[in-house]
Order: C-alpha cells, then sequence, then structure tokens
C-alpha cells in the first residue's frame, strides 16, 4: 500500500512516500511553504491524489515524556482539516526526535546551510513514515493505534 507522511510545520510543511510493497520511503521535494493551515491541507491532498497513495500519515510532536503540548494540539487540528479534506482517516504517528534523525541524515550527506533547510522537513517526514512501517510489518492486520477519521 502507498502511504504519504506529513511533517506538518509553521512555515513548512515537509512530505515522504513509500512505494507499493512499503519497503522504500523517499522525501518530496519542494516542500510545502504555506503557513495557512487550508492551503497546506489543500496542497497535501493534492500530493496525496498525484502520487497515489492510498494513505495518510501525519507527525505528532509530543513533547520527550510523551505529553502533548500547544504543536501537538496544532497537529491534531491540521489531521481533522486533512482528514476531511482527502475523505480519507489520517494516522497519527509519534514524531519525537525525528527531526534530530533528519538533521542527521542530511549531515552524514553533507548537506548544510539553505539546501538544508529545504529538505529538512521532508527527509523528517521520511522518518516518520520509516517509523510507521516498520510498526506495520510487525503488526500486520492490526489497525494503528491513533487514527483521525473524516467528520460526516
Amino acid at each position: 500500500m502507498k502511504w504519504l507522511a506529513v511533517d506538518y510545520g509553521d512555515s513548512r510543511t515537509g512530505l515522504a512516500g513509500c512505494d507499493a510493497g512499503e519497503t522504500i520511503t523517499s522525501p518530496i521535494t519542494p516542500q510545502i511553504e504555506e503557513k495557512s493551515m487550508n492551503k497546506v491541507a489543500a496542497a497535501v491532498t493534492e500530493a496525496f491524489a498525484a502520487c497515489g497513495a492510498e494513505g495518510l500519515v501525519c507527525g505528532l510532536p509530543k513533547n520527550m515524556d510523551g505529553t502533548e503540548g500547544s504543536r501537538a494540539s496544532k497537529s491534531r487540528r491540521f489531521a481533522q482539516r486533512l482528514a476531511n479534506t482527502a475523505g480519507v482517516p489520517v494516522v497519527m504517528w509519534d514524531e519525537r526526535r525525528t527531526t534530530v534523525s533528519a538533521a542527521a541524515i542530511l549531515a552524514d550527506n553533507d548537506t548544510f546551510g539553505a539546501k538544508r533547510k529545504e529538505r529538512l522537513d521532508s527527509v523528517s517526514a521520511a522518518v516518520i513514515l520509516e517509523s510507521f512501517l516498520n510498526w506495520r510489518a510487525h503488526h500486520p492486520g492490526e489497525e494503528p493505534p491513533e487514527l483521525v477519521r473524516p467528520e460526516q
């Protein structure tokens, strides 16, 4: 099944996709450079349709102790808007330390400065997607722990 992952942010939103076999994840560039939640949801929905994805995963920025703050609340609101716009459930997935992992990946590939900024959120989305796909591989047939469904 093809999935599209979203690392939602105030200024930039990163996307990543996977192949139908759920084995290869790839950051999608360019990142979305919109600030309006409605415009970001519309752009993600367009990318979702364009890449032929069947499922959506949205990063949930929890605090290191597992609690949720204002960023998590905003991501939940975005996920609901995205579910309504795309018309499909959105998996909420813990994204703790994904930006740190993405920055390390980019550093390992000698990507710094403006190029790093252009790719960081998309690589973060790929890290989110890899984590989710790893969970799916170990929990075949199970529904993800947290789904945001479109409102009726």
